[in-house]
Protein backbone atom coordinates (compact mmCIF):
# COMPACT_ATOMS: atom_id res chain seq x y z
CA UNK A 1 0.00 0.00 0.00
CA UNK A 2 1.23 3.54 -0.88
CA UNK A 3 1.64 6.25 1.51
CA UNK A 4 0.32 9.37 1.13
CA UNK A 5 1.56 12.95 2.14
CA UNK A 6 -0.41 12.80 5.42
CA UNK A 7 1.22 9.58 6.16
CA UNK A 8 5.00 11.21 5.83
CA UNK A 9 6.58 12.86 9.19
CA UNK A 10 6.11 16.64 9.26
CA UNK A 11 8.86 18.49 8.73
CA UNK A 12 11.00 19.68 11.41
CA UNK A 13 11.41 23.20 12.08
CA UNK A 14 15.03 25.20 12.72
CA UNK A 15 14.31 28.58 14.68
CA UNK A 16 17.66 30.95 14.46
CA UNK A 17 17.00 33.84 16.97
CA UNK A 18 18.15 37.49 16.26
CA UNK A 19 20.79 39.90 17.10
CA UNK A 20 19.78 41.34 21.17
CA UNK A 21 18.38 37.90 21.61
CA UNK A 22 19.16 34.45 22.56
CA UNK A 23 16.78 30.74 21.78
CA UNK A 24 14.79 31.69 24.87
CA UNK A 25 13.08 34.36 22.94
CA UNK A 26 11.44 31.26 20.63
CA UNK A 27 9.99 29.90 23.81
CA UNK A 28 6.74 30.32 22.46
CA UNK A 29 7.00 29.77 18.76
CA UNK A 30 8.46 26.33 20.07
CA UNK A 31 5.35 24.93 22.26
CA UNK A 32 3.14 26.48 19.33
CA UNK A 33 4.82 24.36 16.33
CA UNK A 34 5.36 21.34 18.79
CA UNK A 35 1.69 21.13 19.72
CA UNK A 36 1.28 20.98 15.73
CA UNK A 37 3.07 17.59 15.47
CA UNK A 38 6.66 19.20 14.29
CA UNK A 39 10.03 18.80 15.69
CA UNK A 40 11.41 21.76 16.77
CA UNK A 41 15.29 22.57 16.91
CA UNK A 42 16.41 26.22 18.33
CA UNK A 43 20.34 26.29 18.78
CA UNK A 44 21.77 29.65 19.44
CA UNK A 45 23.94 31.06 17.74
CA UNK A 46 27.05 29.63 19.18
CA UNK A 47 27.19 27.02 22.11
CA UNK A 48 28.31 29.50 24.06
CA UNK A 49 25.23 31.78 24.02
CA UNK A 50 23.52 29.15 25.12
CA UNK A 51 22.73 30.75 28.31
CA UNK A 52 20.03 32.65 30.45
CA UNK A 53 20.04 35.83 29.34
CA UNK A 54 20.64 37.30 32.99
CA UNK A 55 23.80 35.27 32.88
CA UNK A 56 24.76 36.70 29.11
CA UNK A 57 23.93 40.40 30.78
CA UNK A 58 25.87 39.91 33.40
CA UNK A 59 29.32 38.51 31.52
CA UNK A 60 28.61 39.43 27.95
CA UNK A 61 32.35 37.70 27.32
CA UNK A 62 30.86 35.01 25.01
CA UNK A 63 29.20 37.66 22.79
CA UNK A 64 32.65 39.24 21.55
CA UNK A 65 34.00 39.12 17.91
CA UNK A 66 31.42 36.92 16.76
CA UNK A 67 31.85 36.03 13.24
CA UNK A 68 28.89 36.21 10.44
CA UNK A 69 30.08 32.61 8.61
CA UNK A 70 31.22 31.09 11.72
CA UNK A 71 27.39 31.49 13.43
CA UNK A 72 26.50 29.79 9.65
CA UNK A 73 28.73 27.37 9.91
CA UNK A 74 27.28 26.21 13.20
CA UNK A 75 23.80 26.31 11.79
CA UNK A 76 25.01 24.42 8.76
CA UNK A 77 26.41 21.17 10.40
CA UNK A 78 23.32 20.95 12.72
CA UNK A 79 21.70 21.06 9.48
CA UNK A 80 23.43 18.62 7.70
CA UNK A 81 22.89 16.39 10.72
CA UNK A 82 19.15 15.62 10.41
CA UNK A 83 17.34 13.30 8.13
CA UNK A 84 15.65 15.57 5.81
CA UNK A 85 15.57 19.04 4.95
CA UNK A 86 13.89 21.52 7.46
CA UNK A 87 11.84 24.34 7.55
CA UNK A 88 14.41 27.11 8.85
CA UNK A 89 12.58 30.13 10.34
CA UNK A 90 15.08 32.86 11.08
CA UNK A 91 14.23 36.32 13.02
CA UNK A 92 16.34 39.91 12.55
CA UNK A 93 20.08 38.69 12.16
CA UNK A 94 18.59 34.99 12.11
CA UNK A 95 16.82 35.61 8.86
CA UNK A 96 20.26 36.87 7.63
CA UNK A 97 21.49 33.46 8.18
CA UNK A 98 18.52 31.55 7.00
CA UNK A 99 19.01 33.27 3.65
CA UNK A 100 22.89 32.24 3.72
CA UNK A 101 21.63 28.62 4.66
CA UNK A 102 19.01 28.43 1.28
CA UNK A 103 21.85 29.77 -0.41
CA UNK A 104 23.86 26.97 0.72
CA UNK A 105 21.12 24.29 -0.92
CA UNK A 106 19.93 23.71 2.75
CA UNK A 107 16.08 23.57 3.95
CA UNK A 108 13.02 22.47 2.21
CA UNK A 109 11.83 25.97 2.52
CA UNK A 110 13.03 29.07 4.67
CA UNK A 111 10.71 32.18 6.33
CA UNK A 112 12.88 35.37 7.05
CA UNK A 113 11.21 37.39 9.85
CA UNK A 114 12.18 41.21 10.09
CA UNK A 115 15.48 40.09 8.52
CA UNK A 116 18.71 42.12 8.37
CA UNK A 117 19.62 42.58 4.46
CA UNK A 118 22.14 40.28 2.55
CA UNK A 119 24.79 41.86 0.37
CA UNK A 120 23.13 43.62 -2.76
CA UNK A 121 19.85 45.07 -0.60
CA UNK A 122 20.82 48.74 -0.99
CA UNK A 123 18.06 50.28 0.79
CA UNK A 124 19.27 51.84 4.15
CA UNK A 125 15.92 53.72 5.56
CA UNK A 126 17.64 56.23 8.84
CA UNK A 127 15.80 54.35 11.25
CA UNK A 128 17.87 50.83 10.17
CA UNK A 129 20.59 52.98 10.55
CA UNK A 130 19.95 54.64 13.97
CA UNK A 131 18.94 50.83 15.20
CA UNK A 132 22.56 50.07 14.29
CA UNK A 133 24.59 52.96 15.47
CA UNK A 134 25.08 51.80 18.82
CA UNK A 135 27.72 49.31 16.95
CA UNK A 136 28.74 51.46 14.11
CA UNK A 137 28.84 54.33 15.47
CA UNK A 138 32.81 53.34 16.94
CA UNK A 139 34.84 51.39 14.67
CA UNK A 140 36.53 50.69 17.86
CA UNK A 141 33.62 48.26 18.78
CA UNK A 142 34.36 45.91 15.89
CA UNK A 143 35.55 42.82 18.44
CA UNK A 144 33.00 44.44 21.55
CA UNK A 145 29.54 43.26 22.48
CA UNK A 146 26.89 46.29 21.96
CA UNK A 147 24.74 46.91 24.86
CA UNK A 148 21.10 48.82 24.52
CA UNK A 149 19.37 50.38 27.02
CA UNK A 150 15.73 50.09 27.87
CA UNK A 151 15.09 53.13 26.24
CA UNK A 152 17.06 51.88 22.67
CA UNK A 153 15.43 48.67 23.09
CA UNK A 154 11.81 50.09 22.96
CA UNK A 155 12.65 52.76 20.14
CA UNK A 156 14.04 50.10 18.03
CA UNK A 157 12.97 46.77 19.00
CA UNK A 158 8.77 47.05 20.76
CA UNK A 159 7.93 50.35 19.68
CA UNK A 160 4.71 49.07 18.97
CA UNK A 161 4.69 48.21 22.52
CA UNK A 162 4.59 50.59 25.94
CA UNK A 163 7.22 51.43 27.66
CA UNK A 164 6.00 49.07 30.44
CA UNK A 165 5.71 46.13 28.07
CA UNK A 166 8.93 46.90 26.29
CA UNK A 167 10.63 46.78 29.76
CA UNK A 168 9.05 43.21 30.43
CA UNK A 169 10.55 41.84 27.37
CA UNK A 170 14.05 43.71 27.88
CA UNK A 171 14.44 41.89 31.37
CA UNK A 172 13.22 38.23 30.03
CA UNK A 173 14.36 37.98 27.32
CA UNK A 174 17.63 40.90 26.32
CA UNK A 175 20.96 40.24 25.84
CA UNK A 176 23.71 42.69 24.47
CA UNK A 177 24.14 42.10 20.85
CA UNK A 178 27.60 41.37 18.87
CA UNK A 179 29.30 44.55 17.23
CA UNK A 180 31.15 42.23 14.57
CA UNK A 181 27.94 41.09 12.51
CA UNK A 182 26.65 44.65 12.12
CA UNK A 183 30.28 45.61 10.51
CA UNK A 184 29.90 42.32 8.29
CA UNK A 185 26.69 43.64 7.32
CA UNK A 186 26.69 47.16 7.42
CA UNK A 187 29.45 47.63 4.75
CA UNK A 188 29.06 44.29 2.86
CA UNK A 189 27.64 46.40 -0.36
CA UNK A 190 31.44 48.17 -0.54
CA UNK A 191 33.07 44.52 0.13
CA UNK A 192 33.47 41.93 -2.99
CA UNK A 193 33.96 38.68 -0.60
CA UNK A 194 31.65 40.05 2.11
CA UNK A 195 30.16 37.11 4.48
CA UNK A 196 26.63 38.23 3.57
CA UNK A 197 26.89 37.82 -0.06
CA UNK A 198 24.22 35.31 -1.84
CA UNK A 199 23.78 34.06 -5.02
CA UNK A 200 19.61 35.42 -5.65
CA UNK A 201 19.79 33.63 -9.15
CA UNK A 202 20.61 30.59 -7.35
CA UNK A 203 18.24 27.84 -8.68
CA UNK A 204 18.95 25.48 -5.50
CA UNK A 205 17.77 27.77 -3.44
CA UNK A 206 14.71 26.92 -1.52
CA UNK A 207 11.24 28.69 -1.78
CA UNK A 208 11.72 31.67 0.52
CA UNK A 209 9.35 34.17 2.25
CA UNK A 210 10.06 37.25 3.66
CA UNK A 211 8.04 39.20 6.75
CA UNK A 212 8.09 42.42 8.33
CA UNK A 213 6.05 44.68 10.17
CA UNK A 214 4.76 47.80 9.27
CA UNK A 215 6.11 49.70 12.00
CA UNK A 216 9.32 47.73 12.53
CA UNK A 217 12.26 50.10 11.95
CA UNK A 218 15.02 47.63 12.25
CA UNK A 219 13.20 46.22 9.11
CA UNK A 220 10.33 48.10 7.99
CA UNK A 221 8.83 47.66 4.55
CA UNK A 222 10.99 49.14 2.32
CA UNK A 223 13.90 47.22 3.52
CA UNK A 224 11.81 44.02 2.62
CA UNK A 225 10.75 44.52 -0.52
CA UNK A 226 14.06 45.83 -1.96
CA UNK A 227 14.87 42.02 -0.52
CA UNK A 228 12.22 40.82 -1.92
CA UNK A 229 13.35 42.28 -5.49
CA UNK A 230 16.53 40.69 -4.83
CA UNK A 231 15.47 37.18 -4.08
CA UNK A 232 12.68 36.73 -6.36
CA UNK A 233 15.38 36.62 -9.07
CA UNK A 234 16.16 32.75 -7.88
CA UNK A 235 13.57 30.18 -9.84
CA UNK A 236 11.98 29.01 -6.68
CA UNK A 237 8.61 30.44 -4.84
CA UNK A 238 9.52 33.61 -2.91
CA UNK A 239 6.92 36.26 -1.50
CA UNK A 240 7.15 38.93 1.26
CA UNK A 241 4.00 39.36 3.54
CA UNK A 242 3.94 42.41 5.60
CA UNK A 243 1.64 42.89 8.94
CA UNK A 244 0.25 46.13 10.28
CA UNK A 245 0.87 47.44 13.29
CA UNK A 246 3.59 44.78 14.46
CA UNK A 247 7.18 45.77 15.36
CA UNK A 248 10.50 44.07 15.37
CA UNK A 249 9.47 41.63 18.39
CA UNK A 250 8.41 38.51 17.29
CA UNK A 251 6.83 37.74 20.71
CA UNK A 252 4.14 41.06 20.04
CA UNK A 253 0.78 39.96 20.51
CA UNK A 254 -0.84 38.50 17.61
CA UNK A 255 2.26 36.33 17.10
CA UNK A 256 0.32 32.87 16.26
CA UNK A 257 -1.05 34.61 12.77
CA UNK A 258 2.23 35.44 11.91
CA UNK A 259 3.96 31.91 13.27
CA UNK A 260 0.78 30.13 11.50
CA UNK A 261 1.30 31.39 8.35
CA UNK A 262 4.63 31.41 8.12
CA UNK A 263 4.89 27.55 8.52
CA UNK A 264 1.44 27.40 6.53
CA UNK A 265 3.30 28.93 3.58
CA UNK A 266 6.83 27.65 4.16
CA UNK A 267 4.65 23.66 4.23
CA UNK A 268 3.16 24.32 1.43
CA UNK A 269 5.87 25.49 -0.99
CA UNK A 270 8.35 23.03 0.46
CA UNK A 271 5.42 20.04 -0.69
CA UNK A 272 5.25 21.63 -4.28
CA UNK A 273 9.10 22.09 -4.70
CA UNK A 274 10.96 25.11 -6.68
CA UNK A 275 8.63 25.49 -9.30
CA UNK A 276 8.45 29.50 -10.32
CA UNK A 277 6.61 32.18 -8.15
CA UNK A 278 7.20 35.76 -7.34
CA UNK A 279 3.94 36.50 -5.27
CA UNK A 280 2.92 39.89 -4.92
CA UNK A 281 3.21 41.30 -1.29
CA UNK A 282 -0.07 41.05 1.03
CA UNK A 283 -0.82 42.81 4.19
CA UNK A 284 -2.16 41.64 7.61
CA UNK A 285 -4.49 43.80 9.52
CA UNK A 286 -2.81 43.84 12.95
CA UNK A 287 -4.80 41.25 15.43
CA UNK A 288 -7.16 42.61 18.12
CA UNK A 289 -5.37 43.04 21.44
Amino acid sequence: MSSTASDQPKAAIVLIHGMWMNPLSWEHWVSHYTDRGHRVLAPAWLPALDKEPEELRRDPSPLRGIDITEVVDNYDKAIRGLDRPPIIIGHSFGGLFTQLLLDRGLGAAGVALNTAAPKGVLKLPLSTLRSAWPALGNPANLKKETPLTPKQFHWCFTNALTREESDSVYQRYYIPGSARPFFQAGFANFNPNAATKVNYKNPERAPLLLVTGTVDRICPPSVNESNFKQQRKAPSATAHKEYLGRSHWPGQDGWEEVADYALNWATEHARAGAAQSAEAPERAAPSPT
